[in-house]
């Protein structure tokens, strides 16, 4: 394959040979959510509290809808179901599905940018000469988009999220679709998916920085505060993301004709009033907290989400779409009730840093450790809940050890895009002045 300014160019066989597979993908995840819908499994999943939180709970009796969570959705979401109540099972494969097609285009139009940039950079020979080992090629991108897709539909969460009819499934589709409109460059798409997510959680309102970088870059609008160009687009997409989030918030309002929804959804995640068991890190703290040290330490724990923002942008301004995956990652991390189908998402990623691995330090580790506290969950609620024989220490032990390793494993890919960042710039074999070799450390 040869070099062109928008990547690899394919031909129409091409095309079809890549749209088959992603095809039987599709197939296949849908098949095997179908049957698991039919098994006896159907009523055990909704009741895991690893895969439900009571944001986004289904339950379903006396031939209505109902929501385990009905007070703590958005009013748009209940209106919807409304509808499809009928098809709920549809609805939430088909979210799944939408997910998936949208990060498989998403990042694919993401390589194509990563291929021009690179030409761009050998072309004005930037890259030092031992460190070309470092430059991607086509042909080991070239199915990354489809793995991308695979590790979304094929993740075990992802399934259990689907199966259990969690919102969080619908959630992921509108964050993925904003993913999509941002790497296409649709500003108002992009802040108007970017609204509804944050309208559903408020949570992706950190992703309003990323987004915003890659916009800019796509459009060679530099981030200077004297340009008046950088403050007349970043003024133009504030106002559509705004304007957005007030129509979604204000249609709220006509259909229930009161504001109690705000105080009911937003209210029920910032305040974290129901402290029933998760994969999180509020539960067992808050039901150990003194009442008077509450508020505080809610708003310290609130804090770590939109925290990392404004340091994480600072640092990869160049590079808004990693810093889209370490923003999800966090948000799935430290907000107040995270589900497995949260982690599956920024998983979905990680194929598209394959180029990362050899940079890696404790991938193996951080593996066995999520993979062990995945199957030790429904054992320490079996013995906690059901045995007797075991406590609430117990689960929350797995639970903070889960996190613990989720954080190991993106700190370890942050590190890992830094110093192929700074091999690419100073080469890949370091000297000190000495000409001893030298070690790069991340400080």
């Amino acid at each position: 394959k040869h070099w062109s300014p928008h990547g690899p160019s394919p031909c129409p066989d091409e095309l079809r040979l890549m749209a088959a597979p992603l095809t039987l993908l599709l197939i296949v995840a849908v098949t095997i959510r179908a049957v698991l819908f039919r098994s006896s499994l159907a009523e055990l999943i909704p009741e895991r509290v690893e895969v439900v939180s009571p944001l986004n709970a289904w339950k379903r009796g006396s031939g209505i809808i109902m929501m385990s969570s009905y007070l703590f959705q958005t009013p748009l979401i209940i209106y919807f179901f409304h509808f499809v109540i009928d098809y709920a099972e549809i609805v939430f494969m088909m979210a799944d599905a939408l997910t998936a097609v949208a990060l498989y285009l998403a990042v694919k139009d993401y390589n194509k940018t990563v291929f021009r940039k690179q030409k761009y950079a050998l072309e004005a020979e930037r890259y030092p000469l031992d460190c070309l080992e470092l430059i991607r090629t086509p042909k080991e991108m070239y199915y990354i988009p489809l793995k991308v897709a695979m590790f979304y539909l094929l993740n075990p969460f992802t399934i259990l999220s689907c199966v259990a009819k969690s919102t969080c499934g619908l959630n992921n589709a509108v964050i993925a679709l904003f993913i999509l409109c941002t790497v296409k460059g649709s500003s108002l798409m992009s802040a108007i998916f970017l609204a509804l997510a944050t309208y559903q959680s408020i949570y992706p309102l950190t992703l309003f920085a990323p987004a915003l970088l890659y916009l800019l870059q796509r459009l060679y609008i530099p981030v200077n505060w004297q340009r008046s160009s950088f403050w007349l687009f970043t003024t133009q997409y504030t106002f559509m993301y705004l304007g957005s989030l007030c129509v979604m918030v204000c249609l709220s309002f006509f259909l229930l004709s009161s504001w109690d929804f705000l105080s009911s959804v937003y209210g029920f995640i910032l305040s974290v009033p129901d402290l029933t068991p998760n994969i999180g890190l509020f539960w067992y703290f808050f039901a150990e907290m003194f009442e008077h040290f509450r508020l505080f330490f809610i708003c310290v724990f609130q804090i770590n989400v939109f925290f990392y923002t404004i340091p994480l942008s600072i640092k990869l301004k160049e590079h808004p779409i990693f810093l889209i995956f370490m923003q999800i990652a966090i948000i799935s991390i430290f907000k107040s009730y995270p589900t497995v189908g949260d982690i599956a998402l920024y998983m979905a990623f990680l194929p598209a840093w394959n180029h990362l691995y050899r940079f890696l330090r404790n991938i193996f580790l951080v593996s066995v450790v999520l993979l062990a506290c995945s199957a030790l969950f429904p054992v320490l609620w079996h013995l906690w809940i059901y045995a007797g024989s075991a406590n609430s220490n117990f689960y929350y032990a797995i639970t903070l050890l889960f996190n613990v390793a989720q954080i190991l494993l993106v700190s370890d890919y942050f590190y890992a895009y830094l110093r192929r960042e700074h091999h690419l710039t100073h080469g890949l074999y370091l000297k000190r002045k000495d000409g001893s070799e030298a070690t790069l450390v991340l400080k």
